[in-house]
């Protein structure tokens, strides 16, 4: 069984570090890297239909959710509304860096769980996968990607409503909402290496929170790159791998799988 440790804050620098470690494997396995892009590309280009939408809507929307400005006079209206429209790319936004991962890997579940699987295999071995049909695979993992989206629509709606609070909306918000979507994409990033090990979502989570600065060090680092463009199709093989690293290193309360590894072949 792994030690349990109390949690300090350089548990987020070590979890940020299961991202650059993440980076690195995929570094030195291209092919890996391009096998997975595929279906990041994909879910890509249909955010990004979506936020150019929003964004040449942004304005009529501010409008529409601030009828109590149209009688004020033309400045505190449109400073008002230039809040809103803000505001709600914002939180549309978030709720894409959140729902990114889970819809990417709804999407492109054999090619992740493929590189979770290697690397794992790299590592020393990955453990057998549960015999668990695929039908009932499938529905699990379209349940899970409903709840954190309904989890994430909340959250969005909060946090729009904090961003008109002056100063606090413009500085601490945007931190709690990367913090808040970072440890949410943890969960999606460790889930493949999780669900290998036979847990569902609601063990995977309580895993999480016992180990929640680790898990936000290295969710928060990703929503990062993430923002960054064309960082979440360039980043999430990368991520993937560091999700599975954390898993089996640091989420994992079983004992350690050390055989079939096949890195020192050269294989991967």
């Amino acid at each position: 069984m792994s030690e349990q440790r109390k949690s300090g804050v350089g548990d987020l620098f070590i979890g940020v570090g299961y991202l650059l470690r993440g980076f690195g494997w995929v570094a030195r396995r291209p092919g890996q890297w391009l096998f997975g892009l595929i279906p990041a590309l994909v879910v890509l280009v249909l955010y990004v239909v979506a936020l150019v939408w929003l964004a040449g809507r942004a304005d009529d929307l501010a409008g529409w959710v601030t009828p109590f400005a149209d009688g004020w006079s033309q400045g505190p209206r449109r400073a008002v509304r230039a809040i809103a429209a803000v505001a709600i790319f914002g939180a549309a936004a978030f709720l894409a860096v959140l729902t990114f991962t889970a819809l990417t890997l709804l999407v492109g579940g054999p090619f992740y769980e493929k590189i979770a699987e290697r690397v794992e295999e790299s590592q020393g071995g990955a453990p057998p996968e549960p015999e668990v049909p695929l039908l009932t695979q499938v529905g699990r993992a379209i349940r899970d990607t409903l709840v954190l989206g309904a989890v994430a629509v909340g959250f969005a709606v909060m946090f729009f409503a904090l961003g008109f609070v002056p100063v606090v909306g413009q500085t601490v918000v945007p931190v709690a909402a990367a913090c808040v979507s970072g440890y949410f994409l943890a969960g999606e990033l460790t889930a493949i290496a999780l669900e290998r090990r036979g847990l569902r979502r609601r063990e995977r989570f309580a895993l999480l929170r016992r180990n929640r600065l680790l898990v936000v060090g290295f969710g928060a680092a990703t929503v990062v790159t993430f923002l960054i463009p064309l960082g979440a199709v360039i980043g999430m093989p990368g991520a993937v791998a560091g999700g599975t690293l954390l898993a089996r290193e640091r989420l994992d309360e079983g004992p350690p799988v050390t055989a079939g590894d096949k890195s020192v072949h050269g294989e991967y």
